[in-house]
């Protein structure tokens, strides 16, 4: 038998599954991994540096290095291009899925592979994962019967976006289907044979507020029965499940937990048959999933190991001289299927955007409207007749009548520039509320920065940015017997206290750095909001605990509670009184209320149980330990409790000053308003300061 030796591999393309191409190729003894190229230097350097591959400037560089097989890892619309430039240099080429995005370019690459004799195939990789092979043996044996249906599961979350220019997934509406779709229509052509028909259907629900379309339904029919499939970022746990139908038996298979079940037709009454099939059904995983972990801790099987396969194949072959593990003109044909539900989901979404039209010149712009501060400053700016545009992450289900809206990310530079774009007041709202790190720096902190920049570059006449006070030193202010107003010191540990904190901090920075440097802008510090949706009763206050409420502490720390509507009469009052010299003001209500105040006002007569500060301290200590041997920070470490129940004095600051600006509602009002019941009584304390 030939061996693959004299095979060199190069990739196109350092993106997410460059890392496991490298892993396949380099756990083939016979086969050289040459190195790297991306259009992107900085990401191919640092893709380099991190797995210790050769990276090079162009596919030329590439081959004169030696590469005699490429991959091609780019996002599909370039797929055709590299692939067919590299079967120019004398190379066979794997390409990733889907093929390309255009059925004709995939039959002119199998057009030139078969011209300069070489050979070309793409990573359909689900059909050498272990299980689906697993599974494919069991239909091809015979013990199914004969396969009239298949149903498809699949829940799926793209990687957090860190900012800068928009990928793919993002950009284009039908990329989630071009990206998951394809897999579930190879695997039934595999299984029920070519495909007739594709009816989908498409949806936005939220799961991934970045998606045009984050929920996908499609039936298939294919010539030996019928398919259908789900594509989802909304259901949770995420799964990942092939249900195949057979004469004789059905047969589920689990690609996450990696375990079959499996119901078998009896001559057994049918009763007796449910009771037995039920059984075998719940012993089946119960053998898999053990076995599975095991062959995992052992590293027989891991990450992307239907890909593995797939290269393995692919150089096996290569070397004996045998066909593809996929056709090309197999491929070509599932890409037809793909683009036409793909293109019209991009088409609809196109449309659905050219209906919102950006003027030239518009007053104001809301950053963060489609959340809750933002959605209520849009609101009053509107109801005040002024003409606002607002940028969300995705298109309105309610549009606000006479509001103007640019769609995009924060964290990408170009959709923020043209959300800025003619616009002389621009009030930040936008921000992470939820994810880890990656989350808040992509949303926060650069989406910050992207506004900056483009208030800048469009002569903005004033930012109006939203910070928090959660960018104070709590804990140090608090030992230092300190008051809570614009004097008090930053947080020294931002990063100990949470991403939110950590973001929130270093995006007041660049403004504060902006506005010394001549942009003309303000900064506003709320704090603890409620109303309009927020929620008053949040950890702060206090946690469900059954039909009980949870306290942490004794119950007597203060909160700097503020309403929404106050908070937004403060933003209007900056933009009346034009501050636009770095002023930072600090936002709160000039009644005190402490976390029983609050359960007495609003949490419906529920016990509460309180949580010595003690014991709350000595757990979050004792949950460090567990975290830091996993190398992750704990969401409740000691530093992190000792801010958040820090005995603080909150000071009224420079609001009133600067403003013209007290509390129109008030936090007794607040509450009253969100309970929507008769007034609160007036036993609360509180002191005006």
């Amino acid at each position: 038998m030939a061996t693959s030796r004299g095979l060199k591999a190069g990739m196109i393309g350092a993106r997410d599954t460059c890392e496991f191409h490298v892993a396949a190729v380099r756990a083939l003894p016979d086969v050289e991994l040459v190195g790297v190229v991306d259009l992107d230097a900085r990401r191919a350097a640092a893709f380099g540096e991190k797995f210790g591959v050769k990276t090079f400037a162009s596919l030329d560089e590439l081959v004169a290095a030696g590469a005699n097989v490429i991959h091609v890892l780019t996002p599909p619309s370039s797929h055709a291009k590299i692939a067919m430039a590299a079967l120019d240099h004398g190379c066979h080429v794997l390409i990733e899925k889907p093929l390309t995005e255009d059925p004709e370019q995939g039959r002119q690459i199998a057009a030139l592979a078969k011209q300069q004799g070489l050979t070309a195939t793409v990573n359909h990789s689900l059909l050498y994962d272990p299980q689906v092979v697993r599974a494919l043996a069991a239909v091809k044996s015979g013990a199914l019967g004969q396969v009239v249906s298949v149903d498809i599961l699949r829940g799926s979350e793209y990687p957090p976006f860190e900012g800068g220019p928009l990928p793919p997934h993002y950009r284009d509406a039908g990329y989630p289907f071009r990206d998951l779709g394809v897999h579930c229509l190879y695997l039934l052509q595999e299984l029920l044979g070519p495909i007739e028909d594709v009816e989908a259907s498409w949806r936005s629900l939220g799961g991934d507020p970045n998606l045009a379309f984050d929920e996908w339904r499609a039936m298939v029919r294919c010539q030996r029965g019928l398919g259908q499939f789900q594509l989802s970022w909304n259901v949770k746990p995420m799964q990942s499940q092939i249900i195949i139908h057979g004469t004789k038996a059905v047969l589920r298979v689990d690609l996450f937990a990696m375990f079959h079940g499996k119901r078998t037709s009896t001559p057994l009454p049918r009763a007796a048959e449910r009771l037995v099939n039920a059984f075998t059904d719940s012993l089946q995983p119960l053998v898999d999933v053990p076995v599975g972990v095991w062959r995992f801790l052992r590293k027989e099987v891991q990450s992307y190991q239907g890909l593995r396969n797939l290269v393995a194949d692919f150089y096996r072959r290569l070397a004996a001289g045998e066909p593809p593990p996929v056709s090309i003109e197999d491929a070509v044909k599932v890409v037809e299927w793909v683009e036409q539900v793909a293109r019209a989901a991009d088409a609809e979404h196109g449309a659905r955007l050219a209906q919102f039209k950006l003027s030239d010149h518009v007053p104001f712009l809301v950053t963060g409207a489609a959340g809750l501060l933002g959605g209520a400053t849009l609101r009053r700016l509107v109801a005040d007749g002024h003409r606002v545009r607002a940028m969300v992450r995705r298109i309105p289900a309610r549009p606000v009548p006479g509001v103007e809206y640019a769609i995009g990310n924060l964290g990408d530079p170009v959709a923020v520039d043209r959300a800025v774009k003619g616009v002389q007041t621009v009030i930040h709202a936008g921000a992470a509320t939820k994810g880890g790190w990656p989350e808040h720096l992509g949303g926060t902190v650069v989406g910050t920065q992207n506004v900056i920049d483009a208030c800048k570059q469009h002569g903005v006449k004033q930012l109006v940015h939203i910070s928090s006070m959660s960018v104070i030193d709590w804990a140090g202010t608090a030992a230092r017997g300190g008051t809570v107003d614009e004097r008090a010191a930053l947080e020294p540990r931002p990063g100990e206290r949470g991403a939110y904190t950590r973001a929130k901090l270093e995006a007041e920075q660049l403004v504060v750095g902006a506005a010394a440097a001549g942009l003309p802008a303000v900064i506003l510090r709320p704090g603890q909001i409620f109303g309009g949706g927020i929620q008053l009763l949040n950890g702060a206050v206090a946690r469900r605990a059954g039909g009980r409420w949870l306290v942490l502490g004794d119950g007597k720390l203060e909160l700097p509670l503020i309403y929404i509507d106050d908070v937004v009469d403060a933003i209007v009052a900056a933009v009346d009184r034009t501050l636009i010299k770095g002023e930072i003001i600090q936002l709160i209500d000039s009644t005190v209320l402490t976390q029983h105040d609050v359960l007495e006002l609003a949490g419906g007569g529920a016990p509460a149980i309180r949580v010595p500060r003690a014991l709350v301290f000595g757990l979050g200590k004792l949950s460090e330990l567990p975290m830091g041997a996993l190398g992750r920070s704990s969401p409740v470490a000691l530093y992190r409790l000792q801010s958040a129940l820090a005995r603080l004095r909150w000071g009224a600051g420079k609001a009133e000053l600067l403003l013209g600006w007290r509390p129109r509602v008030g936090v007794r009002e607040g509450i009253r308003r969100e309970l929507g019941a008769h007034a609160v009584g007036s036993e609360s304390r509180s002191s005006s300061r």
